[in-house]
């Protein structure tokens, strides 16, 4: 039975998005020492020594659970800088969820974001025919917030107390979600980020 989504390799001026595999670990765990963002208390990225637990449990999430996780590779350097994954599907109202989003410091605020972005929402809605795309971020996560907004999600509201942390801190998460009417505008909106002069 063909799976709603299926691995594919999503290639950009800036960056390439490639299906996560076990040998990327290595890589991860180098990307994410960079700017030592898993220390960053409202996000949920692995430190270094944790990145094959961390690949493993994202693959498993695509075996059972029909989520897609890739790796970024910034084109000009070949190397690979962050990850993201499609998760959340539910194939029957053609719905996912973009998100475990984390980036190399050296990569944050220069177009590989808003490529990936584009690159994954793009496939999402004229490949998949999704009606709605979500994004969603812990509500200290201010960065987050800012950055989602940008790309031109509309926020739906907050659920309170809707996780709980490994450490058992209550969680409040902001939700957005680009629907397909908004797609058409949204990618122009992306694509003009794009063009801008830096």
């Amino acid at each position: 039975m063909s799976r709603f989504i299926e691995p594919v390799t999503l290639r950009g001026e800036h960056a390439t998005l490639e299906p996560l595999a076990r040998e990327h670990a290595p890589a991860l765990a180098l990307a994410v020492r960079d700017g030592e963002i898993h220390r960053l208390w409202y996000t949920g990225v692995a430190a270094p020594e944790r990145m094959e637990e961390y690949v493993a449990t994202a693959l498993d999430w695509r075996e059972r659970l029909g989520a897609m996780p890739f790796v970024v590779r910034q084109n000009a350097t070949g190397d690979i800088v962050g990850c993201t994954r499609y998760f959340a599907v539910d194939a029957v109202n053609r719905r996912l969820e973009i998100g475990h989003t984390w980036y190399a410091k050296r990569v944050q605020r220069t177009p590989v974001n808003t490529e990936c972005k584009l690159l994954l929402l793009t496939h999402a809605f004229e490949t998949l025919r999704c009606i709605a795309v979500e994004f969603r971020t812990h509500w200290f996560n201010h960065a987050s917030r800012t950055a989602i907004a940008r790309l031109g999600a509309k926020q739906d509201g907050v659920l309170r107390n809707h996780q709980l942390g490994v450490d058992g801190a209550k969680r409040d998460t902001v939700v957005f979600s680009v629907i397909d009417g908004e797609w058409p505008a949204v990618r122009q909106h992306l694509k003009f980020q794009l063009d801008k002069p830096r």
